[in-house]
This record gives structure tokens, sequence and C-alpha cells, in this order.
């Protein structure tokens, strides 16, 4: 089923809606018109994106535009690409900028937020802590303040499996103890308990994302990784089969798995913007907040990744083997049943062949666009 989505700002006041009490907010007979109008093809919404030049929030501008709606892009362009755009309004400014942030925004309006926009590297992290609280935390502080000042009051967040730290269950769920061991965790787990608390303190609502290990491309190759540094395993994989990137390491092979190689959780990118959509869905009916784990709910190991690397390129793929990371747990892998119980979403991208086949497609595809690179 298409994914639909018809909030709009203010939705408790303009159309009406009763209480439970027990904070499920269910929808009234105007509602319920709202509803039929907007399924039966009413106007499109407009979104705010920030850091949708990025990899996962330009895939869900991409999924938006194909529901019908327009978004206005926010990005500092740090690590994004101009050319992730698509075509959308593009708000260049710093979200650590809060002044600046003001003057961008001031009087617009937006039927509501997806926040992407933070620094995202492990190692970074842990030797820049000062450079990443202030990114992602008073970042999203200020994007915050703003938003209530304008009146919005729907927010879907990106956020990580990182916020869990060392695994003490096979499969982790959101009730998984937050002993976050890198900076970047803990700085997202921070994003979140200010989401959480500005929704039990104003009119706001939001749905936390947490990702587990983001993978593939668009279906059409319009959209991919390109990090830089590339520092994830299939796209580093296939570019060490394409001679466009460094040699590919595994760290580790001595784990207690059935390889001896780590087992992570990966989720289609596509799979994961289509969550987005169902979040700020879910956002229409519910006010409050909820975490949700996004993955496959199947792990698999560094070598089947490789050996699903290896199967679409159509070649071996050298290796070395290097020492386990300091942090690497064994097995990493979500248990997404709150996801899809209450925001009503799947994957569909469900084998690593899969995810695998459509990055290598934008592989090749990237590697012909010079004006891309660079």
């Amino acid at each position: 089923m298409a994914t639909q989505i018809f909030m709009a700002l203010g939705m408790n006041q303009t159309l009406g809606m009763a209480s439970t009490g027990e904070g499920l907010q269910v929808l009234s007979p105007r509602h319920l018109r709202y509803h039929e109008t907007w399924i039966s093809g009413g106007n499109g919404m407009h979104f705010l994106v920030t850091g949708g030049a990025g990899y996962i929030g330009s895939h869900t501008v991409r999924a938006l535009l194909q529901q019908g709606h327009s978004t206005t892009v926010l990005d500092d362009f740090s690590t994004g690409h101009r050319w992730a755009t698509q075509g959308q309004a593009v708000i260049e400014v710093d979200l650590k900028d809060l002044g600046a942030l003001r003057t961008a925004l001031a009087g617009t309006t937006f039927d509501g937020v997806f926040h992407f926009a933070a620094k995202s590297l492990v190692a970074e992290s842990n030797r820049e802590p000062q450079l990443y609280y202030q990114n992602n935390v008073d970042g999203t502080a200020h994007l915050l303040t703003v938003a209530l000042e304008n009146g919005w009051n729907r927010c879907v967040l990106s956020s990580t499996a990182a916020v869990y730290g060392n695994p003490i269950t096979d499969t982790l769920g959101e009730a998984h103890p937050k002993n976050p061991i890198s900076v970047y965790g803990q700085t997202k787990l921070a994003m979140e308990h200010l989401l959480e608390r500005t929704c039990a303190d104003h009119p706001f609502s939001a749905v936390c994302l947490r990702y587990f290990n983001a993978a593939g491309a668009a279906s059409d190759a319009s959209l991919g990784e390109a990090h830089d540094p590339e520092t994830h395993l299939i796209p580093t994989a296939l570019k060490a089969a394409a001679g466009t990137g460094k040699p590919l390491t595994i760290f580790g092979d001595d784990y207690p798995t059935a390889d001896g190689t780590c087992i992570r959780d990966y989720i289609h990118v596509e799979d994961l913007a289509n969550a987005h959509l169902h979040a700020m869905n879910y956002l229409a009916d519910h006010q409050g907040f909820i975490a949700c784990n996004l993955g496959n709910g199947v792990g698999f190991s560094v070598k089947a990744v490789l050996a699903a690397c290896e199967q679409a390129v159509g070649a071996t793929i050298d290796y070395s083997i290097g020492a386990r990371r300091k942090g690497d747990p064994a097995t990493l892998v979500a248990d997404a049943t709150r996801a899809k119980d209450v925001l009503d979403w799947q994957p569909t991208h469900t084998t690593i062949e899969a995810i695998v086949a459509s990055a290598w497609v934008w592989e090749r595809t990237w590697e012909i666009h010079e004006d891309r690179r660079g």
C-alpha cells in the first residue's frame, strides 16, 4: 500500500480530535473528511528536511516528491551535495547559528520537519567531542526553538542504534538499555532526550527512528552513498572492486560467530525513507513522543556481505584482515516489531543481495558523473 501523508499544522485545533485519555488521539468526523479528501488526491504537503542533501535525507526527499509533496532542504553542505537536492528549494544555513537560522526561517510554514542534519562519524566524534555536541545537540536545540516559535509541531528525527551501546541481547528492542560507547551515540541520545522533553512541555509531537546499517541506493540510480571519507562496508567493498577506493580491510575474524566476522542488520535506504513517511503519517493521528527501531531483523556477517558484493560485481574482491575495532560488538540486529506494528511499516528489500545490487548500479553510475564527484 502506497504511503500517504495527511498531516497538518495544529491538527488538534484545525481538524478536531478526541483523546482516549491514554495519549492516543482518535479521528473526529472532521478529520475523517480531511483524510478522505487527502487519500482521493488532495493537495500535497510541504516539509522542511534538514540534512536533505545527505544520503538518507535526499532519499526521503525523493520519496516525498514521489508522493506528490514538496520540500525545502536545509543544509550547510559540509557533507551534503547540491546535486542531491533534486531541484527543491534550498536554505543554506548552519544550525549552530541560532540567529542565522531564525532569520532564514522567519515566517515560514511547514507541515512537518524531517531532521537528518547531524555529524555521524564514530571515530571523528571520539576525537572531537565538542564539535559533535555543538553540531548535533546544540543544532537540534536551535531547530526546535525556531520550530516552536513558528508553530511547527511535528518532527521525525533521524537517530541510530548507536544509542544502545554494547548489546546484552542478540536482537535489540527499544527497551534495551541505552549506554552509548561513542560520542556520536551520546549526542544522538541527547537529541532524543531533548525532543522527548519538548514533546512533554509543548504541543509538539515526534517520532524518533533508530537506524541500524543503512545501505543501498535509489532504484533508478539517481541517488546513493557519496561519503568522504567512506567508512561503510558495502560501498568500501564495491569501490575496492571498481579500483576507485582503498583496499578492503575486514576488522577482526575471531568473533564468536559462524565465520568469525561481525554480524550486522542492513536496511535498504529506500525502506528507511519510506519509514519516515509512515512516521510522519503516524503523527497525523497521535501526540507525544515515540522511538522505533528500523532494521530487517536479520543479521549478515561481514563475509556474507562481501560474498554478495562479489556476486554483484562478478569478481573476487581482495581483502586483508585487520585488528578488531574498539567497541565493535559481535552481533547487532534490530527488533523492528514496534515500527511494523505502530507505524504500519515493513521493509521490502530483505536480502543482502538485493541491497548490494542497487549499491553496485549506483557505484557504476556514480563513476561516470564527473559533476557529482569532488
